[in-house]
């Protein structure tokens, strides 16, 4: 049987090892899931909502030994980690208050009685990456049980831990058995979990080239999937741009857990007017970022990354693009030692036809590209195979609202602020990113059955 193992990234040691689940397992866990959806599916809304609530306040009891947990599995700072958890919690109790209201029946005028009602599909099966090993769990949770449904975990293996841990949550939060499993599953079995008819739907989130596999094999069996892809989420800075606020705002959203998130700032659009201070500013900033550390200790502003492997095909991207003609402007050189670490790191002259501007650097690398005004800025931030997020700085609000609202061609575009998610906005991608929502009215949606009913 296959073994999972987690590797703290800080110290390169093994943490533990897990057994994948066998067929036996998973076969009393799929029966389970189904058993818990049909009694729970006839729960009213509100009854579902305490269930909701309890889990917020178990996960604000438990939040600081999850934290150190995450911490320790993937790296993440422990701030970050504390904080991660937090949201988790509002996500939940968010969707308790709101949740029924979302899924009450819509009257539509016809010639007879006609109303929209919003049906659970069954078990849903999550698909979800290690980079934040809870949030990307409960933002889908929430929705997906508040809308009726069982839930099957598959998580990330060098996070198993955490994926026991969320499990262990939901149970002492009183939720019906078998309503929400995680199951320690090798990604090589993935497919024929997704074909079992007993699963309804998949949500996944990871890698581009992952999620056209997870795509395909729950096509092939007609199921609905929502897919959070990749990101080279493009920052544009403007020629009235506030300057002190966008590199405040860029360098926090580039460094943002380490610079792992598929929502952070990666490409940073610069006019020409502006890009040698930009750059300068930046790069001060970044010297002053804490790296190298303990993850644990909260003066740390980066930590490890998560993996090995993951840091050596961040440095092949690196060098890669400056063999084509970028220059390091800080950073670049990974540290002797042991753990999975990386500098923060700048790269300018930045062009078409480089790793760091044609593909999605996941960690904490910033690639400034330079524009020669306004128009050249968003055709070049447009100009990737990715649509999940993207920023315009601009002192003249309204005109960057426009170009955010009409020019942009992302899923989440922000004024003058760092992209990130919010359990009240929708939240997904275009193109190679992704699509379907997850988050608010449009994200608990996604996981029902929209059903008209006419009485003639």
């Amino acid at each position: 049987m296959p073994t999972l193992q987690s590797i703290n990234p800080t110290t390169g040691k093994v943490i533990a090892r897990y057994e994948s689940i066998n067929a036996e397992a998973q076969e009393r866990a799929l029966i389970s899931a189904e058993k818990a959806f049909q009694s729970w599916k006839e729960l009213s809304h509100k009854e579902r909502s305490k269930f909701l609530k309890a889990v917020a306040k178990e996960l604000r009891q438990q939040q600081q030994a999850l934290a150190e947990l995450a911490t320790l599995e993937m790296g993440k700072p422990i701030a970050q980690s504390q904080a991660e958890v937090a949201k988790c919690a509002r996500t939940f109790d968010y969707y308790a208050k709101e949740g029924p209201a979302m899924l009450a029946d819509q009257m539509v005028k016809t010639e007879g009685r006609s109303f929209v009602h919003f049906q659970p599909l069954g078990t849903v099966l999550a698909i979800m990456p290690w980079n934040f090993p809870y949030w990307q769990v409960f933002r889908c949770a929430a929705p997906i049980l508040m809308a009726g449904n069982a839930m099957l975990l598959k998580h990330a293996g060098n996070v198993s831990g955490c994926a026991l841990a969320i499990e262990k949550v939901f149970r002492k939060a009183g939720l019906p058995k078998g309503l929400f499993q995680t199951l320690l599953l090798p990604s090589a079995e993935v497919e024929d979990l997704i074909a079992d008819p007993r699963i309804h739907s998949v949500t996944f989130t990871g890698s581009t080239a992952a999620g056209a596999k997870v795509a395909a094999a729950a096509a092939a069996h007609i199921k609905k999937q929502v897919l959070e892809l990749g990101g080279s989420d493009a920052y544009v800075i403007l020629e009235d741009a506030d300057l002190d606020l966008a590199v405040k705002v860029c360098v926090e959203a580039r460094l943002v857990n380490s610079g792992q998130s598929c929502v952070a700032a990666k490409r940073f659009v610069v006019v020409k007017s502006l890009r040698k201070e930009f750059e300068q500013r930046m790069k001060v900033a970044f010297e002053a970022a804490r790296w190298g550390g303990d993850p644990m200790d909260k003066s740390m502003a980066i930590g490890p990354m998560a993996r090995l492997d993951l840091r050596d095909s961040l440095q092949e991207q690196v060098h890669a693009s400056v063999a084509a003609g970028a220059k390091i402007l800080y950073g670049g050189k990974i540290p002797e030692g042991p753990g999975a670490f990386y500098p923060p790191t700048i790269l300018t002259n930045v062009k078409k036809g480089m790793p760091a501007y044609d593909e999605e650097l996941f960690g904490p690398v910033a690639a400034i590209i330079e524009a020669k005004d306004e128009s050249d800025a968003l055709r070049k931030a447009n100009d990737s195979i990715y649509g999940l997020g993207g920023a315009i700085f601009s002192k003249n609000k309204k005109h960057a609202e426009q170009l955010a609202a009409r020019v942009m061609q992302a899923g989440n575009c922000f004024v003058n602020a760092q992209v990130h998610s919010d359990p009240r906005l929708p939240f997904g991608g275009a193109k190679h990113s992704g699509y379907g929502r997850e988050l608010g009215l449009f994200g608990i949606r996604e996981f029902t059955n929209i059903k008209t009913v006419f009485v003639a």
